[in-house]
């Protein structure tokens, strides 16, 4: 196999094969860190304030501290296998999956990553169908969608994938996108500011003419209106069940990992290590001052997608437009970033000894991004995809994944399997497992007993 051979030292005297997957790191450190950060960041953040609507202030904190640390130790500990990885020749998750358990592994990893990922650029392109109308609506000055072809959402999500998301996802190296991936946290900082000022000159419960705070959330009944209002410490509710699962979702970035590591300047577990933590504390903090403000904003009106609860104060305000603008650029731009490790698991998958080829990689990112707007056409709902994605693929990527090819990959010899580092690798992938059957059951649970879902689709 293929993979196999990588690992073997390369023999005096013999030309190597070249493949997609090999090329000297030249991204530099600064480049790295956006691309990561770009990486963590997406969709997820819009659903957070959502999520702390139905846990309560006190309990989502406990639950987004938890994952801050718990995501520098996932970043350590993938690491220790990157590091490896990068030393032995591997460029690819899939890689790994071939590495700990063969082609089983590999197509396994490349299922999972392609899944998850499809599942992200579908969450982006949801945005952009749903908030680019609202924003030219809001330019011609219209208070309601007419129905041109302008305004139709199918439409711009097609002409967007066409025009900005083709040409960027066709670069050869991910490095490349790495001032797109800046200028898309420059937005979305922006917005964080804008959320925050919105907190103070946004009064609740939210009065306009043509919705009623009981339309907003239905699942409150007319008597609980007076609470919308009141920042809740703990919340239980049937929504609760899809919090842990939109954490999950907004702080996935495994297979982005191994990629930009290999394409570091210098690549050393210890400079990436400073990358990883970098970014993961950048995107806790933007986070948890989006999901508070935009929570203390809108209480219990919120929706699972915080910019449309925007629209029920004001649809043409200036600010709200050039939050929207900035939001539609960002997860744009984030689409290539969440594009490139799905064209490398399929590469692997399907054509694991081909040299890089221009018709191949751009027949992929087509196919990919025509997948894609399918998908986003038909699927009612954004907190559907934050839900299942987040309940299947992320822990698999956070958690089971990682673990259980550390436990395969490093030897006997050098870790027995009693060791404290593999312990801890048993203990994740136990713990994902645990996270998926319980996030699963809880999601298929609200949906046999057809609880009504505030967070529905638009």
């Amino acid at each position: 196999m293929a993979e196999h051979d990588e690992f073997l030292p390369h023999k005096p005297g013999t030309k190597k094969q070249t493949h997609f997957t090999d090329f000297e790191g030249k991204t530099s450190f600064g480049m790295s860190v956006f691309n990561l950060s770009n990486a963590i960041m997406g969709s997820g953040i819009l659903g957070l304030a959502f999520a702390m609507s139905n846990t309560g202030i006190i309990l989502f904190i406990l639950k987004i501290l938890f994952y801050l640390p718990a995501m520098c130790v996932f970043a350590a500990h993938h690491l220790n296998v990157y590091r490896v990885c990068v030393s032995s020749g591997i460029r690819a998750y899939e890689q790994l999956g071939n590495r700990a358990f063969g082609p089983p592994g590999k197509l396994l990893a490349g299922c999972i990553i392609t899944v998850h990922n499809i599942g992200a650029m579908s969450s982006y392109l949801f945005i952009v169908k749903s908030e680019l109308p609202l924003v030219i609506q809001a330019f011609l000055g219209r208070h309601e969608n007419t129905g041109e072809w302008f305004l139709n959402g199918n439409y711009l999500i097609i002409i967007v994938s066409a025009f900005v998301i083709l040409p960027l996802a066709l670069m050869k190296q991910l490095g490349y996108l790495g001032y797109t991936s800046g200028f898309s946290l420059s937005c979305m900082v922006f917005f964080l500011i804008s959320v925050i000022y919105k907190k103070f000159n946004i009064d609740c419960p939210l009065k306009d003419e043509h919705h009623n705070i009981t339309s907003i959330a239905d699942h409150y009944t007319t008597n609980d209106t007076d609470g919308f209002c009141d920042a809740k410490l703990f919340t239980i509710n049937s929504q609760t069940a899809y919090t842990i699962p939109i954490l999950a979702f907004a702080f996935v970035c495994h297979p982005e990992v191994l990629p930009i590591y290999t394409e570091l300047r210098d690549a050393t577990k210890k400079r990436m290590q400073t990358v990883a933590n970098i970014s993961i504390m950048a995107m806790f903090v933007m986070y948890l001052l989006t999901a508070l403000f935009g929570y203390l904003t809108f209480y219990g009106a919120v929706e699972s997608e915080l910019l449309h609860t925007y629209s029920r104060v004001d649809p043409l305000d200036v600010l709200v437009l050039c939050v929207r603008l900035a939001v539609l650029v960002a997860v744009t731009l984030t689409v290539p970033v969440v594009l490139f490790p799905i064209r490398r698991a399929l590469q692997q998958i399907l054509f694991p000894e081909k040299p890089f080829h221009w018709a191949r990689h751009i027949g992929i990112a087509v196919s990919l991004i025509f997948i894609v707007n399918l998908l986003v056409i038909f699927v009612p709902s954004i907190r559907d995809i934050f839900g299942i994605i987040g309940a299947t693929s992320a822990p698999s990527l956070i958690f089971i994944l990682p673990s259980i090819f550390y436990i395969r990959i490093v030897p006997e010899e050098q870790e027995p399997f009693r060791s404290r580092p593999k312990i801890q690798a048993a203990c994740f992938a136990a713990l994902g497992f645990i996270f998926m059957v319980m996030s699963l059951s809880f999601i298929i649970t609200d949906w046999a007993t057809g609880e009504s879902r505030s967070g529905g689709g638009h």
